[in-house]
């Protein structure tokens, strides 16, 4: 992704060419970003390195990582709702709808909060986000998760194919159909939706979320991803950063489920391609790792992070 002037010029000031650093404090609030604002909430205020979060989707607020507020013992951990989703303002220009304009938003809230070296975690499209952020070379990353990754669209793509072949005959049927139909909103095809997402997005269905942290950004979603997690069909379904992991060069540590539609053969492949990195799998867990084992999961995180900053 090649990073416009304005993000350069941001990022510069995030870290080296502005004034003394703020004092990062818990609490929430609202930043003005080019196509509306964004809600953040800063929970912790220990000593180490800021954790900041990449939420999936797109579109999907940042409520399900939640579980991630235990690693604030020793560090801020900063959450944040991108545009057109949860507290942040909806999106309907599809112009803003862009890998390059997310990371601008995640420029402006380093920029605001003083965040010159930061810790970065991607869940899902949060990880497609981390990676060509990363990839246009921004200063004060330390080391980036990137969990239940997208490195490459088609390879999600032909996994979600095998997957479905778990659901009953009908429903592979009523999906096969209604997706040549373009009939994707019907009774049948929502219902094989639920019944992949219960086995391999979720096995413990996340906590309800109340008021604008409920809204999803269905639009964005749907115009940069597609009808379903099965189905790429917007602005990301050629989406392939898989030959340029290398070039990340900060510490990385992929993360997946033992059941994920992001599934742990993609993740090994996508780790052999990026030396040095990590992978932890977690037993037990889909996509969602942080709802389904927030223990094992965030004492997964708290690992890395300790061995980034020693050093090893």
């Amino acid at each position: 992704m090649r990073l416009t002037a304005w993000t350069i010029l941001t990022a510069l000031t995030v870290v080296g060419c502005g004034p003394a650093p703020k004092t990062l404090q818990p609490g929430e609030g609202y930043l003005e970003v080019p196509g509306g604002r964004i809600w953040y909430r800063v929970v912790g205020s220990g000593p180490k390195t800021p954790l900041v979060l990449l939420h999936g989707g797109p579109g999907s607020p940042s409520y399900y990582l939640n579980s991630l507020a235990a690693l604030s013992d020793d560090r801020p951990v900063v959450f944040y709702d991108q545009t057109g989703a949860g507290r942040s303002s909806p999106l309907t220009d599809t112009t803003l709808m862009t890998i390059e304009r997310y990371a601008r938003e995640l420029d402006s809230l380093r920029s605001a909060l003083g965040l010159r070296e930061i810790h970065l975690l991607g869940h899902s499209w949060g990880s497609m986000l981390a990676a060509d952020y990363l990839l246009g070379k921004p200063a004060g990353v330390r080391s980036v998760i990137l969990a239940s990754s997208v490195m490459s669209a088609a390879r999600w793509q032909a996994d979600a194919d095998s997957l479905k072949r778990f659901l009953p005959d009908s429903m592979q049927t009523a999906i096969a159909t209604h997706e040549t139909a373009g009939t994707t909103d019907s009774p049948a095809y929502q219902a094989a939706t639920a019944a992949y997402y219960s086995r391999f997005v979720y096995r413990t269905p996340p906590g309800k979320a109340t008021g604008d942290s409920a809204r999803s950004g269905a639009l964005v979603y749907r115009y940069m991803w597609g009808p379903s997690e099965f189905r790429a069909t917007g602005t990301l379904k050629d989406y392939d950063r898989v030959d340029r992991l290398a070039e990340i060069a900060v510490p990385i540590l992929f993360t997946a489920g033992e059941f994920d539609e992001g599934t742990p053969d993609a993740h090994r492949y996508y780790q052999s391609r990026a030396p040095g990195s990590k992978l932890v799998i977690i037993p037990g867990a889909a996509h969602l790792t942080m709802v389904d084992q927030p223990a094992v999961y965030t004492r997964a995180i708290r690992e890395f992070l300790a061995e980034v900053e020693a050093g090893r």
